[in-house]
């Protein structure tokens, strides 16, 4: 005889309510006391004195400098991760050449590697005492070495969202495209890019959080210069230092902010993407 329900479909096993109910307490627990409670003591510790000393302490200077030097950090290495990442998939999604597996590692060593261990690399180049020290290149110490040591720290996550995209797409709209006589710009603007878009947009998402939170590369690259190399991560931790909690609380509620914005914005493309909908 055949199975209750549809023929030849197994019914699903079923399951102990008090089991199910054990594991979903542990996960709410375990993710309690990692997240939960200390992001609510953030925002608690923030606000304790009341919002006119939170709003005082994000208008200091040495905060503000900080969060402008965050911003301008994101600003040049999210469009330059952005337009390597295509470049890269691209390459990687569509040719066949000797070396590509270990090109993919490549890309994913960030992934592998401490940070700090990829700011002492950095610092071993381009200080003073480095291989490339005798160029007289300011880039330790400064702007260019947090730029670096951020690029180096989010390359992968263009790449590794958009990858998957191509690869699953395939190039057959492409050739058909280019056999109408399509050159290739019409081509990526008009079928590659709408395939890509959501993947593009969660992996520009990400190197964006990831650039603005990003500490141990970034510390060891920038010597942590008040209001010149400050990023706003590492005010955050030489606030605390300082005994400064309020400014570093007030640091923090800004990037517990970001990260809950990134976490939105995950979550609308998530359900905005066709090819990530559950039917």
């Amino acid at each position: 005889m055949k199975p209750d329900g549809i023929a030849g479909v197994q019914p699903e096993p079923s399951t102990n309510p008090w089991l199910s109910g054990l594991l979903i307490g542990i996960v709410g627990l375990y993710i309690a006391l990692l997240l939960g409670i200390p992001v609510v003591n953030i925002f608690y510790q923030a606000f304790r004195e009341g919002i006119p000393a939170f709003l005082q302490h994000l208008t200091e200077r040495e905060l503000l400098s900080a969060l402008r030097l965050t911003v301008l950090t994101a600003l040049v290495v999210v469009p330059l991760n952005t337009f390597f990442g295509l470049c890269a998939a691209l390459a990687l999604a569509h040719r066949r050449f000797p070396g590509r597996a270990l090109l993919l590692s490549l890309i994913d060593l960030p992934f592998s590697i401490s940070p700090v261990v990829a700011g002492l690399m950095l610092v071993l180049l381009f200080g003073r005492q480095g291989w490339l020290g005798s160029w007289n290149l300011r880039v330790i110490f400064a702007f260019p070495g947090i730029v670096l040591a951020t690029a180096f720290i989010t390359l992968p996550f263009v790449v590794r969202e958009v990858l998957p995209v191509l690869e699953e797409a395939g190039s057959e709209e492409e050739e058909a495209a280019k056999t109408l006589g399509a050159n290739s710009w019409q081509i990526f603007w008009r079928i590659t890019l709408p395939n890509i878009r959501w993947g593009l947009l969660y992996g520009v998402i990400l190197t964006n959080a990831r650039a603005m939170g990003e500490f141990g590369a970034v510390a060891v690259v920038s010597g942590n210069i008040i209001g010149r190399t400050q990023t706003l991560p590492l005010f955050v931790e030489d606030a605390y230092r300082s005994y400064a909690t309020g400014s570093a609380y007030a640091a923090a509620v800004v990037l517990s902010l970001l990260a809950v914005v990134t976490l939105v914005a995950k979550e609308l493309l998530e359900r905005g993407s066709p090819s990530r909908r559950i039917f």
